[in-house]
């Protein structure tokens, strides 16, 4: 990846959601306002200071952009447009986002 760049893959889990309520809302649904989603970086260039590889992070699907490499389909975007982290390497006494 070159820049800021990162090659990120979508969560299997993040087609199906369930209410609260127990009812499964299937991923076809539509939502009434614009929803984020969450992605595990498989890929980072060498300008990115906040994001790291295995790091999961919050973006807007409207804003991506799809590649297919070795069959696998993957989403490239820049680091500004990532709306959170959520990594193992944030302190214990932190909520594990930070933006």
């Amino acid at each position: 990846m070159l820049h800021d760049r990162l090659l990120v893959e979508l969560d299997k889990e993040a087609g199906e959601r369930r209410s609260a309520g127990g009812i499964v809302i299937p991923a076809t649904a539509a939502m009434g306002g614009r929803r984020l989603a969450w992605s595990r970086v498989v890929a980072a260039g060498p300008h990115a200071r906040a994001v790291e590889v295995g790091d999961r992070v919050l973006f807007d699907p409207e804003d991506k952009a799809e590649v297919e490499v070795q069959g696998e389909v993957y989403v490239v975007m820049r680091e500004r447009d990532i709306h959170a982290v959520a990594a193992d390497r944030v302190a214990d006494e932190t909520t594990g986002l930070y933006l």
